[in-house]
């Protein structure tokens, strides 16, 4: 008694000593109670001291890990069936867990409310009266039931807090130590016993094979020297046989290098006759593709210019109205006759420059070929328009004109600018050309008059003084765009 006086004296003299948990993850050993709070006097002493009768009593040690467990795992079962209210703070966001996920998550917070919430250790401490109620009766009364688990019987001590709760505690967790202890020294005795008796086995099987290697070796060793022998043997024959090899390889070589040499001379020779097979064939395509263009050119002019000839002399007998050639004496006298006259002169004949009559007479010739420099007609009749607007416009009056009097038409732009060519469905009796990069629509104006055979009757409509000197010289008609543009103009 005096001792356990001068050890409650001495506790109270001394701040209490802040329990160790031990670092288990997230299942740490319960945090010590925060000073001032309710259980602050259930702080550690020396192992197994309880305090004297009417004082609190506490742990000695840190809470034994099956007890922590065990205290966890209960509390965590209780939790769900608490109101909100009556949670701690720390608690409340695992509320709506299951209990294994409050057990496995929670089991730090759950134990340290546990430690430093009286009141809720009271509420779990109900929660445990009401699923075990024998064994709290007994803990309460002080016995402790004999088949009781020591782990039960700690957890509820620990909960309750009955007395002399501490020592059971305590006394729960060195019997679980011991037990730990002798079930580690049992298994120990078994583990070498076990490995004895495989030592022992190990030993005669190694001696039983070690005897049947030694007879394999033997064995072996008699096949290895005969194998030794054959080996000798297909040595010397490889010998030969790869001598042999070399001199075959050697006249083979000898063989492939000379035709090889024979092989390069007569490809030599087959491409040198392609070469000049192709250049004849070359020649000979170039002269028959001169001689089939020459002659169909030439045909072509030919049989322009005798149409042009004949429905001309239908014309002007038509338009003269002359009748059938008689040979009468006097056409045998010997005088001067006056000189025909030609369809340009006809077409001119009582007509001013600009009358539109004019050009319907000159599209009137036989075989005409009308030529229009197609933007001076249109910059010179309506200019405010798109280029791509003018080029319609006046493609589809040529149309008409090209349907009405059955002439040949063609319509020149100017292309020398342009970058793409331009995209364009040419109206049907209408021949659309633009000049080539680097050249004027006047120049290719010229080279379609200078085209045309000797004789054929020629239309070029422009304003251009210059493109209209040139296509004079070369026989040509000229005629101003607004003739064109007056036509085209009338119904």
């Amino acid at each position: 008694m005096v001792d356990a006086a001068r050890g409650a004296a001495e506790s109270q003299e001394q701040p209490p000593a802040a329990t160790t948990p031990a670092a288990q993850g997230p299942d740490d050993a319960l945090p010590p109670a925060p000073a001032g709070s309710p259980a602050s006097t259930d702080d550690a002493a020396p192992a197994g001291d309880v305090a004297p009768a009417g004082g609190p009593e506490h742990l000695g040690r840190p809470l034994p890990e099956g007890v922590r467990h065990r205290v966890v795992g209960i509390a965590a079962d209780a939790l769900g069936g608490l109101p909100a209210a009556e949670l701690p703070v720390s608690l409340r966001q695992y509320a709506k867990f299951t209990p294994a996920r409050r057990a496995k998550y929670a089991a730090t917070a759950l134990a340290a409310a546990l430690e430093a919430d009286p009141a809720f250790r009271v509420r779990i401490a109900d929660r445990l009266r009401l699923g075990q109620p024998d064994l709290v009766k007994a803990l309460e009364a002080g016995s402790v039931p004999g088949a009781a688990d020591p782990m039960d019987v700690a957890a509820a001590a620990y909960l309750l807090r009955p007395t002399g709760w501490a020592r059971l505690v305590t006394e729960a967790g060195e019997q679980v130590e011991r037990a730990g202890a002798e079930g580690a020294a049992a298994e120990a005795a078994r583990l070498v016993e076990k490995l004895q008796e495989e030592l022992a086995e190990l030993r005669t099987q190694s001696r039983a094979d070690l005897d049947r290697h030694r007879a394999d070796s033997e064995g072996v060793r008699r096949e290895a020297e005969s194998l030794r022998k054959k080996v000798r043997t297909l040595e010397s024959d490889t010998r030969r046989a790869q001598a042999e090899a070399r001199k075959v390889q050697a006249e083979l070589a000898e063989v492939r290098a000379a035709a090889a040499v024979e092989h390069g001379t007569a490809e030599a020779e087959a491409r040198r006759l392609r070469h000049r097979i192709a250049e004849l064939e070359t020649a000979l395509e170039a002269g028959r593709r001169s001689a089939r263009e020459g002659r169909s050119v030439e045909d072509m002019r030919l049989r322009l210019l005798l149409d042009t000839v004949l429905q001309s002399a239908q014309g002007l007998q038509r338009e003269l109205a002359l009748p059938v050639a008689q040979i009468h004496p006097a056409d045998l006298v010997d005088a001067v006759a006056p000189a025909s006259a030609s369809p340009h002169d006809v077409a001119r004949r009582a007509l001013a420059e600009d009358d539109p009559a004019l050009l319907d007479q000159l599209l009137a010739i036989p075989q005409v070929h009308l030529v229009v420099d197609g933007y001076n007609v249109t910059k010179t009749g309506y200019p405010t328009l798109p280029l791509e607007q003018q080029r319609i416009r006046l493609l589809g009056g040529l149309a008409m004109l090209a349907q009405r009097t059955q002439a040949e038409v063609t319509c020149v732009f100017d292309g020398q600018d342009l970058d793409v060519p331009v995209i364009l469905a040419p109206p049907r009796g209408v021949r659309v050309r633009f000049s080539r990069t680097g050249e004027t629509a006047d120049e290719l104006i010229r080279r379609l008059v200078r085209a045309e055979p000797q004789g054929r009757p020629v239309v070029v409509v422009s304003t251009d003084k210059e493109v209209a000197d040139g296509v004079k010289k070369a026989g040509a008609r000229p005629v101003a765009s607004l003739l064109l543009l007056k036509r085209l103009a009338r119904p």
